[in-house]
């Protein structure tokens, strides 16, 4: 075998071997959240992005977010993204990939991993405005009992009852007013005719004693 043909099946071997490498995919690296997944917000969170190779190139991505990219060129085999200050809008699902220098294709994605950010004042506000409808509600509804209950048919129907009495009572009240009165009006007179008569009589008796025989016709006759 020449040296040439030597030479020719060498170079094949290498281009065939760099360019299976090339196909070869990645293993996918680890993405970790220090101190925890779970942060308060305006607090401090680090995803950590960690390969299986030294001198690689890191990106971290957010998932339903196509704009968000981060890049991070490390000589050793992870990176750190730091994150200040969290608001509620960096919630989400975040995961990493990577590249050598040799390998110009990336990794296979990592896990997803969940940020979760709370806030402790929002789930004070929420309670508080829930506590309130909640006892606005009572009220309202304590309320319209008492209002229906104070105006129940049953009461209507006393209040009704009571007042028709009060005015039967009145009635009956003025009548026997105004029978005292019709009775007072007409006594006097009768009363004041038999005083009459009977000073009358006792006149005419005392002057049949004191006067003499022959006066009792005239005493008869003005009687």
């Amino acid at each position: 075998m020449t040296p040439e043909v030597l030479s020719l099946l060498c170079l094949g071997l290498c281009l065939g071997y760099e360019d299976e490498k090339k196909n070869e995919k990645l293993p996918k690296p680890s993405l970790h959240a220090w101190p925890s997944s779970v942060v308060e917000a305006q607090s401090n969170v680090t995803l950590k992005c960690q390969a299986p190779f030294q001198n690689v190139t890191l990106m971290l991505y957010k998932v339903n977010d196509s704009g968000y990219k981060q890049e991070q060129i490390s000589t050793e085999n992870e990176a750190e993204f730091l994150f200040t200050d969290l608001k509620l809008k960096d919630a989400g699902s975040y995961f990493c990939a990577y590249k050598t220098t040799a390998s110009h294709e990336w990794s296979e994605s990592s896990e997803h991993l969940q940020l979760v950010i709370t806030d402790t004042r929002t789930i004070f506000v929420a309670i508080f405005s829930c506590i309130s409808i909640l006892l606005l509600f009572l009220s309202v509804f304590i309320i319209y009992r008492c209002s229906q209950h104070g105006s129940s048919p049953e009461e209507s129907t006393k209040r009704i009852s009571h007042s028709k009495r009060s005015e039967q009572e009145a009635a009956e009240a003025d009548l026997s007013r105004m029978e005292r009165v019709s009775v007072l009006t007409a006594d006097p007179q009768e009363v004041t005719y038999t005083e009459l008569n009977i000073n009358a009589l006792s006149e005419a008796a005392s002057d049949t004693t004191h006067e003499p025989p022959g006066s009792h016709e005239y005493a008869a006759v003005k009687v």
